[in-house]
């Protein structure tokens, strides 16, 4: 008890690296519509403001792996609490788009580094029978960070709005965004200390010829037959490897990991391009597409941080019992169905102003302007609005877009608010936390690092596209369509699992290595 206690423990504080990427993630989901207004930003610059961060984060998974190799786990997850409480300082505070963006890639080393490197190490240290539970923390604190951020943004949103004098005295409602921003300053400091009762990673130090330290430390994860039986095989799985004298990369491209390496990259990818990031990044902005209103999509936001926080949940619970392909199956099954349905709904939607709805616009909307739209009916939101630009101009159009489109929408918004859910719950019981589970588990000790940051480098590549480009679509390209894309990803990813993916659960690392590397 007292081991399986230990474990836990330490699998919680390294996870918080998990929690300070989910935070820092989607806490500019809320930040989008006040950004986007004080530093006129074109669509294109508004993807910008939210992949940048995704940018460095690419980067940073690609050396990560090599660097902890080097360094350390532990070490490199220190560094990264660092540039998680830079950043949330130098966001808040930031003068111009371009600091703001700086920032905001700072924290994006933190990101790839503790994406990286937190599951790796709890792989490391957990036994084979916790594994998956275990490495699954990391996604569970992602999602509550997600939570946290929408909760937050939306708090921060209704202080703005209060008549208390604190609130007020601390200009929530002028500094609504840069409050939503520097809140991550907390959590990063809370981080940095508690890394310090995290001991080292076990197989590292094993791989740096620590064996006595390593054993000590693995005796205290699980008994000492089990301990000493993991410590050696990390040392003649080493003891085999190190013999080849070629370059990292080189090793990860040989024959022998041809299987890993394309099971991991094709999961790396289909985690990204069915759209988890544009829900996560833009969740305030997809719900006002459906016309409910800017206080409605945040608290629907909070919603889709509540079910991805249930259903990851879930998934932890199962991923040891049923194993990580059933969940795969299940999980991509539900993202293609929920996918076409948003598109289904966005498709039915019809815009049509009326002279009652047009006298609930806001008064800096010109009447006598907008009245030249009344009893026109438009089949799509692209040529809504492109009219209603070019009838207010451009940016009144995109100041008051909300209440422009909850004042002229026609369309199920149950619909929409039943199939982003839907999703978030089918991601959150499969690719979200199965991903990660599968990537510790398919790459043997020797090129571990090298080859989980080397497919999170396409996995986060993928992720900067989707959010780069979200706006623009939605712009060019519509909500239908946008979705519609989404799920015929999705259903080419459903065909390789069910193809290719193998069963990984209650194996221990080096009988995979066997299994897997031929």
């Amino acid at each position: 008890m007292k081991k399986t206690y230990f474990i836990i423990l330490v699998a919680l504080i390294v996870a918080l690296g998990g929690f300070l990427m989910g935070f820092d993630a989607s806490v500019i989901s809320g930040v989008n519509k006040f950004i986007e207004l004080e530093f006129d930003l074109t669509k294109l610059e508004l993807g910008w403001a939210v992949a940048s961060l995704t940018v460095t984060a690419t980067l940073a998974m690609m050396v990560a792996g090599p660097i902890s190799d080097r360094i350390g786990r532990k070490k490199v997850l220190t560094y990264a609490s660092l540039l998680y409480f830079i950043s949330a300082i130098g966001s808040a505070f930031a003068p111009s788009f371009l600091i703001l963006v700086i920032a905001r890639m700072i924290g994006g080393l933190g990101v790839g580094a503790s994406l990286i490197i937190a599951p790796m190490y709890i792989a490391e240290i957990a036994p084979p029978e916790m594994r998956g539970r275990m490495v699954s923390f990391n996604q569970l604190n992602i999602v509550i960070g997600i939570s946290v951020a929408f909760f937050t943004n939306y708090m921060i949103l209704q202080l703005g709005d209060s008549d208390a004098s604190w609130a007020q005295s601390l200009k929530f409602g002028e500094y609504n965004w840069r409050w939503m921003l520097g809140l991550e300053a907390l959590p990063a400091i809370l981080y940095f200390f508690a890394l310090f009762f995290v001991p080292k990673s076990p197989r590292w130090l094993a791989m740096k010829g620590n064996y006595d330290e390593a054993l000590t430390i693995m005796k205290k994860a699980t008994d000492d037959e089990e301990a000493t039986k993991i410590i050696q095989s990390v040392k003649d799985s080493m003891s085999e490897e190190t013999t080849q004298n070629k370059l990292p990369i080189k090793e990860l491209f040989q024959p022998a990991l041809r299987t890993v390496l394309a099971i991991g990259l094709v999961i790396g990818i289909l985690q990204q391009i069915t759209g988890i990031n544009s829900v996560f990044f833009y969740a305030p902005m997809i719900f006002e597409q459906s016309g409910i209103g800017t206080d409605a999509s945040f608290v629907q936001a909070i919603l889709v941080g509540l079910v991805n926080l249930v259903f990851t949940i879930i998934a932890i619970a199962l991923i040891d019992k049923l194993g990580r392909k059933p969940l795969l199956v299940f999980g991509v099954s539900g993202i293609i169905i929920t996918m076409f349905l948003l598109s289904y709904g966005f498709k039915q939607a019809t815009y049509t102003l009326t002279e009652k709805t047009v006298k609930t616009l806001p008064a800096e909307v010109n009447q006598e302007q907008v009245a030249t739209l009344i009893g026109q009916t438009f089949d799509d939101d692209i040529s809504y609005k492109q009219a209603i630009r070019s009838t207010l101009g451009k940016d009144v159009a995109q100041e008051f877009e909300s209440q422009l489109i909850t004042a002229a929408v026609k369309m199920n918004a149950w619909l929409i608010l039943f199939g982003i859910l839907g999703f978030v719950a089918a991601f959150a019981i499969s690719v979200g936390p199965v991903m990660w589970v599968l990537f510790s588990e398919l790459f043997p000790n020797w090129i571990r690092g090298l080859a989980i940051s080397f497919v999170g480098l396409v996995n986060s590549g993928v992720s900067t596209l989707v959010q780069f480009i979200f706006p623009w679509e939605l712009d060019n390209l519509g909500s239908s369509m946008t979705f519609m894309i989404y799920g015929i990803f999705a259903v080419l990813g459903l065909i390789f699992i069910i193809l290719k993916v193998p069963e990984t659960k209650g194996k221990s690392l080096e009988e995979l290595e066997k299994l897997l590397v031929k």
